[in-house]
């Protein structure tokens, strides 16, 4: 029983971090990581220079910052966050309510949680390694670099999809 009640907090503990990502990002920091975004998708602090930046995506009015592409960027990530902030909190209630039952009724519970954290986990994997780490060639920023911090997330979701993936026994 304890490991299973532990498999519900790591999964609310995920819902809820994304929560406090989600408030950040919408309400109380919106231009905070949105000058990432921009600045990655702008490709305009890279230290190969001018060389790769045929592929960035620059403001054409940077009098108002209005591009919509980063934005829509930006609005992409954050309804990917509320996906998988959504579909943990589910997850972990699914979870919750058949911790006391057998363990398949358990295992088939975990069916939302699985796909929460996995789709956080693509989120860092295209997102920030692949668009914006390679595409963009974020991890040439000293000053819009976050390719470690994407990596640390990546990394404890991953243990923690490995931990909710074993299968219970009855």
């Amino acid at each position: 029983m304890i490991v299973r009640l532990c498999k519900v907090a790591l999964v609310a503990a995920v819902g809820f971090f994304f929560f406090t990502v989600l408030l950040t990002d919408v309400f109380l920091d919106y231009r905070g990581n949105y000058t990432l975004v921009q600045h990655v998708l702008s490709m305009d602090t890279l230290s190969s220079g001018e060389s790769q930046a045929w592929r960035a995506l620059r403001d054409p009015t940077p009098q108002d910052h209005s591009y919509w592409v980063h934005h829509l960027f930006y609005w992409t990530i954050i309804v990917w966050e509320g996906l998988t902030c959504g579909l943990c909190f589910w997850g972990a209630a699914n979870m919750f309510r058949k911790s006391r039952g057998t363990a398949a009724e358990f295992n088939q519970a975990k069916r939302v949680a699985i796909l929460g954290l996995t789709v956080s986990l693509l989120e860092w994997w295209v997102a920030l390694f692949t668009v914006a780490g390679e595409w963009f060639l974020m991890w040439q920023s000293k000053e819009w670099n976050e390719q470690d911090s994407a990596f640390r997330m990546f990394a404890c979701l991953g243990i923690v999809l490995i931990f909710i993936n074993q299968k219970e026994e009855d």
